[in-house]
């Protein structure tokens, strides 16, 4: 007599088949992941790297070529009208050397405030 295969049978073979495929495509896809986030550390740290070491040129080329210090008196204080156009102009300043990627998020801030407490 022959045997039939039961339609439940062959379906239970197919959800079987089916979830060793979408396992493997997860683990698969999961270890992607993280081979990608590992190498995006490692640009990102060799980005930081460059970063440190082109501050570090910078400082020691500007502490290189720094003017002696002044030997004279400090310029007076100038008129209240014209010291609000000064600051705003430092101000600016400032602002575009943090937009130019001279000034960190600290030193802007620090700058800043050293301007605004006179």
């Amino acid at each position: 007599m022959l045997r039939r295969r039961r339609p439940l049978v062959r379906a239970a073979g197919v959800v079987a088949t089916t979830a060793v495929v979408a396992g493997t495509a997860g683990a698969v896809h999961h270890h992607q992941q993280q081979k990608y986030a590992q190498q995006n550390a490692a640009v990102q740290q060799q980005q930081d790297m460059a970063y440190q070491q082109g501050v570090a040129d910078a400082q020691a080329q500007q502490q290189q070529y720094a003017p002696p210090p002044a030997q004279y008196a400090p310029a007076p204080a100038p008129a209240p009208a014209a010291a609000g156009s000064d600051l705003t102009a430092q101000l600016q300043q400032l602002a575009q050397l943090h937009t130019a990627g001279v000034l960190s998020d600290e030193e802007f801030a620090a700058a800043k405030q050293k301007l605004l407490a006179g």
